[in-house]
């Protein structure tokens, strides 16, 4: 049995994993913002597109992904001694290992680390981890500004906004949006700017620059961990990560310990799997690999932060902890209908869409993020899109269900909901009372006439249709036409 210490979730009032709102609620807003659609719409079709060509030229697609699949169901089982391996190969390499439980103890490393060093500025690659931990806020607030360098993170913080997509975290903002935050933020841009995609992609590169050349201390998440040697990977498609992790003398990576891996034969596997699932390339552009810390090349301290922060927890649960399978690719946010038409925001968590229905709560307790699990319509094509397998679905159900015994043990009283369940068991269970209800069905005839379906019902049925349409009851039950056409 894997024991990676006591379990906890990550702690509240730290980080970005719980939102202040509630998923319908933020959802609402995000339906009507008809700007925020169109956007949406765009570009997750278009990634869509890209994934689907280069995924047909694989023959043996379904095999990598079974392949995925095994490699990471068999880490984790043993995640344990590929992180004591992992750790062992880094520190022997020159590099510096810290093991952090939550947000606050990575922040507390990852600050005293930049501390040490006297200097007041970083540059940061694009990392989901220090996303998650509030790693920017708890760097300023000790007076140390973070610069992000990966394009669509700088149109983010220069917005003053948040992430709304794990690979893409301003697929919100099109190209005019964009030009207006650059023109307003970023100092000494051509007023003439256009927002041409190489323009702007010039603005950023000018902004940049001067800040790698100056940088002293570059903080990278990872996408893997090679437990054999001790190497850490990021892939990336604009350069911005080669940067950081080769100049600065100092770097620090921030990596949930569930991105290791056992071996380089493992490695390949998904190398193979995350460029074809996320960006819709055959590779990446930049692939980046570093073991500890080589003379003469390259930073001269290295310091691996390895991030607990609910992980353990999810990994006690043997079946949610398939959540932790997750490569980060975002396959399953550009095929999901709720995704495409609320975007990131509603969910308030730094991971969206469906992997990040599942994964949030777990990270924080189910309670602490109960519509999450709500948030779909369980069509199933995010399992058909994960490359590693996960059964998102499944898991969404799960979750729901803990939700509901939650609720119902900490209240004595039945819910609403808990009595039409039961109405509806007791009705079922019997043929002569299913078929009465059916007839009596029909009498929802009177609602719905006009568009030909039930948008608003009385209560306790309101709180069912405030979400949801149903069609209108049809003016013949089935068995009614079966006694008909067979009878």
């Amino acid at each position: 049995m894997t024991d990676l210490g006591i379990p906890r979730f990550a702690p509240r009032g730290v980080g970005h994993l719980r939102g202040d709102r509630t998923f319908p609620a933020a959802a609402r807003d995000a339906l009507a913002d008809s700007q925020l659609r169109r956007n949406l719409g765009h570009a997750t079709s278009t990634i869509r597109a890209k994934r689907a060509a280069v995924v047909a030229e694989r023959a043996d697609w379904e095999e990598l992904r079974a392949a995925g699949e095994a490699v990471k169901a068999s880490t984790m089982a043993r995640l344990d001694e590929h992180l004591e391996r992992l750790e062992s190969e880094v520190t022997r390499r020159g590099g510096v290992v810290h093991w952090a439980r939550d947000a606050n103890e990575a922040n507390e490393i990852v600050t005293r680390l930049v501390a040490a060093t006297g200097s007041r500025e970083v540059v940061k690659v694009k990392s989901m981890a220090t996303q998650e931990i509030g790693l920017n806020e708890a760097l300023e607030a000790a007076g140390v500004a973070a610069q992000e360098t990966d394009l669509a993170e700088l149109i983010v913080q220069l917005g003053g906004d948040l992430p709304s997509h794990i690979l893409v975290p301003a697929i919100h903002r099109n190209r005019a949006e964009i030009r207006e935050i650059f023109l307003r933020e970023m100092p000494g841009v051509d007023p003439a700017l256009t927002d041409e995609p190489r323009r702007l992609a010039m603005a950023a590169r000018a902004y940049l620059r001067e800040r790698f050349l100056r940088a002293e201390v570059a903080i990278s998440g990872a996408n893997f961990g090679v437990a054999d040697t001790g190497s850490l990977v990021v892939v990336e498609s604009e350069g911005n990560g080669r940067m950081c992790l080769t100049l600065p003398r100092t770097l620090i990576t921030v990596m949930g310990i569930e991105k290791v891996v056992p071996s380089w034969a493992d490695l390949e596997v998904f190398l193979q799997l995350l460029p074809r699932s996320s960006t819709g390339e055959r590779m990446n552009p930049y692939t980046s690999v570093w073991t500890g810390v080589t003379p003469g090349d390259g930073p001269a301290e290295v310091h691996l932060v390895l991030l607990d922060n609910g992980r353990t927890a999810t990994l006690a649960d043997d079946v949610g902890r398939a959540a932790l399978h997750c490569i980060k690719c975002s396959a399953c946010l550009n095929v999901c209908p709720v995704y495409e038409r609320t975007g990131g925001h509603a969910y308030g968590s730094v991971y969206p869409g469906p992997i990040g229905a599942v994964l949030s709560p777990q990270l924080t307790g189910v309670e602490d993020n109960a519509s999450l699990p709500f948030a779909s319509s369980l069509c199933g094509a995010c399992f058909e899109a994960c490359p590693v397998r996960i059964d998102i679905p499944s898991l969404l159900v799960r979750l729901r269900s803990q939700h509901v015994e939650a609720r119902r043990e900490a209240s004595r009283v039945p819910s609403a909901e808990a009595v039409a369940m039961a109405a509806a068991a007791w009705t079922m269970s019997d043929p002569a009372r299913f078929a009465a209800a059916e007839k009596a069905s029909r009498l929802g005839r009177v609602f719905g006439r006009r568009s030909g379906r039930l948008t608003t019902l009385p209560p306790p049925l309101s709180a069912w249709t405030a979400g949801r349409d149903a069609p209108r009851p049809p003016a013949e039950t089935f068995r009614e036409w079966w006694a008909r056409e067979r009878g």
